[in-house]
C-alpha cells in the first residue's frame, strides 16, 4: 500500500495529506493555486503535456489542409508550448498561436520561441479572436478537468453550459471547412447545439480513464464518446 493510501486511512489526515501533496507536487501545488484564483473559464486545472501527444490527429489535419503561411492554427490551452512546438513539426510555414489560462505557462512558452509565425498569450477563451480566422483549432485535453474521475456530477468543477460556449466561440473564430479537434473532453460536442454546423472529420478510440457527463452534468454511463476531428460545413 502507497504512503497516500495509508495517509488516507489515518483519521483527521485528509488535511495533513493535501498539505503534504501541496508541499512536494509542483503540479498539485500549481493546479491548487490555479483555482484559488479562480479565473473565468477554467476548465483543467494542472498542465500535463507532452511531445507529439497526438499524431494520428496532427497528420490527418496537416493532410487535409496541407501547408502554406496563409494557414492560422490555434493551440487551446497550450500549456507549456509542447504541442504548439509538435505542430511546427506538421505544419512548417503556417501560422501557430496558442494560448494559455495560466500566465507562467505563457511565459515559458515565451522563452523557449525564437519562430516569428508563432505566438503565444494568456487567455482563458477565445473571445478577442476574430470571426472566421482560423483554419484550425486544437483543443487537446482541456475541457475537462482531473478531479472528475469518481465524481456522479461535473458540476461545480465544470458545467456542461461552459462547455457549449466555449466550442461555440470556436466554430465562430473558424473559417468554413475549417477543423476543430477535440480529444479528452468530459461531454460530447455531438450533444452541442454548435455540432449541428459541423461534420464528423475523424473519429479517434475514446479515453476510458475520461468521465463523460451530460447537459444536465450529470455522469453518462455506456454512452459512446464521439471525438476527434469535426469539419465545420
Amino acid at each position: 500500500m502507497s504512503w497516500k493510501a495509508q495517509l488516507r486511512r489515518v483519521p483527521g489526515a485528509g488535511t495533513l495529506g493535501r498539505l503534504i501533496h501541496f508541499a512536494f507536487d509542483p503540479r498539485y501545488r500549481r493546479a491548487r493555486l490555479l483555482r484559488r484564483r479562480d479565473p473565468a473559464n477554467l476548465f483543467q486545472p494542472y498542465s500535463d503535456t507532452a511531445e507529439d501527444r497526438y499524431p494520428v490527429v496532427f497528420r490527418f489535419v496537416r493532410d487535409a489542409l496541407g501547408d502554406a503561411p496563409s494557414l492560422r492554427l490555434m493551440s487551446f490551452g497550450c500549456s507549456t508550448g509542447e504541442e504548439v512546438f509538435s505542430l511546427r513539426r506538421y505544419f512548417h510555414t503556417a501560422f501557430i498561436k496558442g494560448i494559455d489560462i495560466d500566465a507562467a505557462n505563457i511565459a515559458i512558452c515565451d522563452r523557449c520561441s525564437h519562430d516569428a509565425a508563432m505566438s503565444f498569450a494568456v487567455a482563458s477563451s477565445t473571445a478577442a479572436e476574430a470571426a472566421a480566422s482560423y483554419d484550425a483549432i486544437f483543443c487537446m485535453a482541456v475541457l475537462r478537468h482531473g478531479d472528475l474521475k469518481d465524481a456522479q456530477r461535473s458540476d461545480p468543477l465544470l458545467r456542461f453550459a461552459d462547455f457549449e460556449r466555449t466550442v461555440a466561440d470556436f466554430a465562430r473564430c473558424l473559417r468554413p471547412g475549417g477543423y476543430l479537434a477535440l480529444r479528452h473532453t468530459n461531454f460530447r460536442f455531438p450533444d452541442s447545439d454548435t455540432a449541428r454546423g459541423f461534420d464528423m472529420a475523424l473519429e479517434v478510440p475514446p479515453n476510458d480513464l475520461t468521465p463523460l457527463f451530460g447537459r444536465d452534468n450529470r455522469r453518462l454511463i455506456g454512452v459512446p464518446h464521439a471525438e476527434g476531428v469535426f469539419r465545420k460545413r
